[in-house]
């Protein structure tokens, strides 16, 4: 037993059949050396295969990795074409239980083949580039969905537990959908974004956790990679202006922040500006900012409240001024929001404050002259003088609205330094035209100033129509 040496994986039969064929007899040790040999071969032949198809990231053997691993292996190749249409195979019997498999081969008449139509010409591969998208506007070109298109889409069950007759009814039984695209950003912008969170959102009083936010948003005014986190900051200031009303800290930290993204020179914000404007006109014109386990009462909450609003109409001012360019519309509809709450009696003190201050910062001078200065009288009888009688109590929302009107009137002759020239008795006769321009509560503070130039520039609004 020890001489048949190992036991061969191939059959000596068919080495045996393909020497017979061509004339040549081998007895029993020839035989098991060329089995051995082309067992050898074969699996040589296999293992190259292998690998042109692990290096073209294939889990199935072709036939081309077998030529090439004959080429490979310096073999002669296999000649003859590949067919796309299955092997068929047919069977003939060479004798008792000894069925003989072999591949039928279709007979060709050249005939036939000569006379059939040439197929169609390929066209040429080429290329082409269209825009996807503008500042978040998909624009209307063949390449991109039609509108009708889109809007089928939305009838279209989603989710795992969605009813599929909606689909049905839109007339999209069988439409299959692509998986939501994922924003992936890096592991070191992650953290980046965990740790400005944590600093920012930290309300200890300790000198180092106040450095340690200071330096968060340092790092956000200044850091020029930051632009794939902007929608998680604009998320965030959302999320949190949004759900955290009664907290005068978050709420002034994600003003701080908001002002710190707008002054990055390195950001592209112009698709975002509305989604920014949003929370600073919540923190602007909100009803009531901060609660009372802020741990201020009377006054001093009162004036944290204002000094929040006055942050908030200085933020609303750089954001209408700076992507106003962009988005044409945004500085109308920012300022249409403010006068839409300035002009409501109904509103409490402050958030008149904070809509004449957003109105001011918004719309700049132009607003004013136009928009605020023919509706104070009647804001004057309506509003301020109700205020005013109510006492001590509502003194110090008083004289913020009224300091809050003031200085947006006065905006109206900011940069001029020509001296006035008028006397006192022209002064005089200036002033009670303004007063009965703007009523007495507005009217006597503006000419109590003496400006001449404000004066005359209030005036010339009573000439428009």
């Amino acid at each position: 037993m020890a001489g048949e040496g190992p036991k061969l994986l191939w059959n000596p039969e068919n080495v045996k059949d393909v020497a017979e064929s061509i004339g040549i007899n081998l007895t029993e040790e020839p035989l098991r050396v060329l089995t051995q040999d082309v067992e050898y071969r074969i699996g040589q032949v296999v293992v190259e295969a292998l690998r042109f198809m692990r290096a073209a990231n294939r889990t199935t053997l072709t036939v081309q990795d077998v030529s090439q691993a004959l080429r490979v292996l310096d073999v002669e190749p296999l000649y003859g074409y590949d067919s796309t249409r299955p092997l068929r195979y047919g069977e003939a019997s060479i004798g008792p239980g000894q069925p003989l498999f072999y591949i039928e081969d279709e007979e060709v008449d050249f005939e036939k083949v000569i006379n059939a139509p040439l197929p169609k010409v390929p066209r040429d591969m080429s290329f082409t580039a269209h825009w996807l998208a503008i500042d978040g506007v998909q624009p209307s070109i063949p390449q991109n969905p039609t509108t009708a298109e889109t809007s089928s889409k939305d009838l279209l069950p989603k989710g795992p537990g969605a009813n599929p007759a909606v689909a049905a009814l839109a007339g999209n039984d069988n439409v299959a959908f692509r998986p939501a695209v994922k924003h992936v950003i890096s592991k070191e912008l992650i953290l980046y974004f965990d740790k400005v969170q944590a600093a920012i959102m930290d309300d200890d009083p300790d000198e180092e956790k106040t450095r340690l936010r200071s330096a968060a948003l340092d790092s956000v005014r200044s850091d020029p990679g930051l632009h794939q986190l902007v929608p998680y900051f604009v998320s965030f200031i959302n999320n949190q202006v949004t759900h955290r009303l009664d907290d005068l800290f978050v709420l002034r930290q994600m003003m701080e922040l908001t002002g710190a993204i707008l002054e990055n020179p390195s950001i592209f914000l112009d698709p975002y500006a509305s989604s920014l404007a949003a929370p600073v006109l919540t923190c602007l014109m909100a009803r009531k900012l901060g609660g009372s386990e802020s741990g201020l009462e009377g006054t001093d909450a009162l004036k944290d409240q204002y000094r929040l609003r006055e942050v908030a109409a200085s933020l609303l001012g750089t954001i209408a001024r700076k992507y106003s360019k962009t988005n044409a519309l945004l500085r109308p509809k920012l300022t249409r929001t403010c006068l839409k709450f300035f002009l409501d009696p109904s509103k409490s003190p402050a958030v008149l404050y904070g809509a004449i201050s957003g109105l001011a910062a918004a719309g700049g001078p132009e607003a004013v002259r136009i928009l605020v200065l023919p509706n104070l009288k009647m804001f004057d009888e309506g509003i301020l003088t109700p205020l005013r009688e109510k006492g001590e109590a509502s003194h110090f929302e008083y004289e913020a609205l009224v300091g809050g009107i003031m200085k947006a009137i006065e905006t109206l002759v900011e940069g001029i330094t020509l001296p006035n020239v008028a006397d006192v008795a022209e002064l005089e006769r200036e002033g009670q035209l303004v007063i009965e321009f703007l009523g007495r509560t507005i009217g006597e503070r503006v000419a109590r100033l003496g400006n001449q130039h404000l004066n005359r520039g209030i005036l010339e609004v009573r000439h428009l129509e």
